[in-house]
């Protein structure tokens, strides 16, 4: 080896131990909490971030977290649905389930569910797929946007997290999907983003991660640089009142705020699109995306709370 190759190799070395070492305190301050992880988006549809979202959701339990996935799977429900040559038709941004939509859902996420099971195995930790009818884990109610009968469509009234806790207490990283069950007995499927806020509220989890397709919240959405870092309740609801938080954003910032309102530490809306997303938020000094926190602070801030 030349000496500007062991230069370069040193150099090498020594960031990847200088980034270890920035990674300690964020380590140890969340050693043995719960963090909750949305899984969707364009995540589950690419090979490569999806083994890269895995991969940080191990080792987030191999350095001491107690990391949860909830998942979603709209995309591949569609798909399936097509394939029975059946159409999918939306209300208000909700699938119409009728009951026939439901048991593709239930099948397509049940299958999903497995699938990320069998991935974190793999990687040597252990991992038990369930859905929200295990155990009363998710109880709801029938969704009715805006008094419209949608189907089998839920909303969370309650969640019994006992199933979870047993998997946490045994070592066993939860992978959640998001179907519950009616008091007339009958099998709901339930919004992704609902579920993760509904559990993570429960479970009062330190972190609550959306991975999502677009780089957090921006004071312009067109324009990737004006991207908020850290925003505090009265934030939120400020831009909600006043427009900048709109569209396909406002049901996840409301959801945000609901989760940080019912005891969840802090929420962040992440790029999913971007390679070991989970990583550089947990482990790095200014992370990434939007953190959505129960403080005042600098509403356009660059650095974190």
């Amino acid at each position: 080896m030349s000496v500007e190759e062991k230069s370069a190799y040193m150099n090498e070395i020594l960031g990847k131990a200088e980034t270890l070492i920035e990674a300690l305190p964020y380590i140890r301050d969340f050693n043995n909490k719960i963090v909750v992880v949305k899984y969707g988006g364009s995540a589950m549809l690419d090979k490569k971030l999806e083994e890269s979202v895995i991969q940080d959701v191990a080792l987030l339990k191999l350095v001491g977290m107690q990391p949860i996935i909830v998942h979603g799977g709209g995309k591949e429900i569609s798909k399936w649905i097509g394939k029975v040559g059946k159409e999918t038709e939306f209300v208000d941004g909700f699938r119409k389930t009728d009951k026939e939509t439901m048991e593709i859902a239930e099948m397509v996420l049940n299958r999903l569910n497995k699938y990320l099971v069998q991935m974190i195995e793999r990687l040597g930790v252990k991992a038990v797929g369930i859905s929200g009818k295990d155990g009363g884990l998710l109880q709801v109610d029938q969704k009715k946007p805006n008094g419209k009968d949608i189907g089998y469509v839920g909303d969370v009234k309650k969640v019994d997290t006992l199933v979870i806790d047993t998997l946490l207490a045994n070592d066993f990283i939860p992978i959640i999907a998001p179907i519950g069950l009616g008091e007339d007995g009958e099998t709901y499927n339930i919004n992704a983003d609902d579920a993760a806020c509904a559990i993570a509220g429960a479970l009062g989890a330190e972190k609550l991660a959306f991975l999502t397709d677009v780089e957090g919240v921006c004071k312009d959405p067109k324009d990737p640089s004006t991207l908020i870092s850290v925003m505090s309740l009265d934030d939120a609801r400020n831009l909600i009142a006043d427009g900048t938080i709109s569209g396909g954003m406002l049901p996840k910032v409301t959801n945000c705020v609901n989760a940080v309102n019912a005891g969840v530490g802090r929420v962040h809306i992440l790029d999913g699109r971007i390679e070991h997303c989970l990583l550089l938020e947990f482990f790095t000094k200014k992370g990434i995306g939007t953190a959505i926190i129960d403080t005042e602070g600098g509403l356009y801030d660059n650095e974190r709370a």
